[in-house]
């Protein structure tokens, strides 16, 4: 059996580069089909990547930290007992450089192949380049830290990579830049607090940044966020629908669900679960757009939107429907986390129907969301808050909460997306049935 090579996969949709991060396995290790193979760092999050075929692992083709096109090769996977030499061909152009799209000369080492099947450099791979110096000496480093360092204008001469062959990956960069950071805004500081406010403008009113402010460059993940909600604004034609639900019954269950039990529960997590009950009652709503037709889920599948640094992700909840509270909670405080730490996996990040998008614990009374495609949905949640009610006639202090629908009009009627809205606020205000 001929061995087999290992590309980057398209971990998330429309994406068209990834980061390896870091390697779970190494050279001449026996790997079975779902093993974790490595941690690749997309726009968005870290996710795992598992090993789609078994077999022992022949050569490593791109070392941690390397920027890398989806479909390039990154790994070839063999048979016990085979080499290299008896994978097929395969052809690599030179990298590309992510800013300029140049090829990228020193981006790869030439590797020698001894019969180990240990990778080491060739006897090529030493060349000198414009990274080189007066010394002639070839400096290895990915991509993505070729571009790192020209952002931000940092001196890699005489920098020693903590990476394969001691190429300079990432982190060994992010120090330098850092540092770098820091006593430019102390300079910043003390020019602004020593200095008056000048009366006419310094620069030009087109300029990127001024004495008065910093250009900090956009991160891949808030270039991919910019791009996909302009999309989805432009593209999907959201209607919105606002309701107010009365939760004085739901946050009574929320104090005896956590009295009795030694998992806490939120809000949130009784707001998810009556999502996906109100799915149950209207189950017409659980449906999302695609060119070739509408898609009909059979499960209530629930994307969290979970605020990281520079972003956020939205990890999907699948079957929520079919999960008691406290195990809901349990996995979306599980998710949450993971996705703060950058330790998501790659199918906890796709696919799915519908979002919720909880801003209430910040104050928030109410907003509008942006559909995050390809869901048809997803439910804006404020904050409770005490506020006069009518009840029979009569004046009583009640909790309220605003939720606002954003629906793609595509898939969802207003009269659909009205129904469904009708059924979640009648399980937040009975909430015994979101138990059920």
């Amino acid at each position: 059996m001929m061995a087999t090579t290992v590309r980057m996969p398209e971990v998330l949709a429309n994406t068209t580069e990834a980061a390896i991060q870091s390697w779970s396995v190494g050279v001449g290790e026996q790997i079975d089909v779902g093993q974790p193979l490595a941690e690749i760092e997309t726009d968005k999050a870290v996710v795992e990547y598992a090993a789609e075929v078994s077999g022992t692992v022949l050569e490593l083709l791109v070392a941690e930290g390397d920027l890398v096109d989806v479909g390039a090769p990154i790994a070839v996977v063999g048979e016990p007992g085979e080499t290299v030499a008896d994978a097929a061909p395969v052809p690599q152009a030179a990298p590309a450089d992510p800013e300029s799209a140049a090829p990228v000369a020193d981006a790869e080492p030439a590797f020698d192949h001894s019969d180990d099947g240990v990778s080491r450099p060739g006897p090529d791979a030493r060349g000198s380049d414009d990274g080189g110096g007066a010394t002639g000496a070839r400096r290895f480093m990915s991509p993505l830290v070729r571009r790192l360092a020209r952002e931000h204008d940092i001196d890699l001469e005489g920098v020693t990579g903590s990476g394969p062959d001691g190429r300079i990956v990432r982190r060994d960069v992010e120090p330098l830049i850092e540092a770098k950071a820091a006593p430019a805004e102390a300079a910043r500081s003390g020019d602004r607090a020593a200095a008056p406010a000048p009366t006419t403008p310094t620069t030009p009113a087109s300029a990127s940044a001024t004495a008065d402010a910093e250009l900090v460059p956009h991160t891949r993940m808030r270039r991919t966020i910019a791009r996909r909600l302009v999309e989805s604004k432009t593209q999907v034609p959201h209607f919105y629908l606002t309701a107010e639900c009365r939760v004085d019954r739901l946050l009574e269950l929320r104090r005896e669900l956590n009295a009795a039990g030694t998992l806490k529960v939120s809000v949130n997590d009784l707001v998810v679960k009556a999502v996906a009950g109100a799915f149950v009652d209207v189950p017409e709503a659980n449906r999302t757009w695609a060119d070739e037709g509408v898609l009909q889920h059979r499960t209530a599948d629930i994307a969290i939107a979970v605020a990281i640094d520079d972003g956020l992700v939205t990890p999907v909840v699948r079957g929520v429907e079919s999960l008691s509270v406290s195990e809901l909670g349990r996995r979306i405080a599980d998710l949450a986390e993971r996705a703060r730490t950058g330790g998501l996996r790659q199918h906890e990040i796709e696919g799915g129907s519908f979002s919720v998008s909880n801003l209430g614990m910040y104050g928030t009374r109410e907003f509008s969301a942006i559909i995050n495609p390809p869901h048809a949905g997803i439910l804006a949640v404020g904050a409770a808050r005490q506020a006069p009610v009518v009840v029979d006639g009569a004046l009583e202090v009640g909790t309220l909460m605003n939720v606002t629908l954003s629906a793609d009009h595509r898939v969802l009627d207003g009269a659909v997306a009205a129904k469904w809205l009708a059924a979640f606020v009648a399980r937040i205000e009975h909430p015994l049935t979101i138990l059920a």
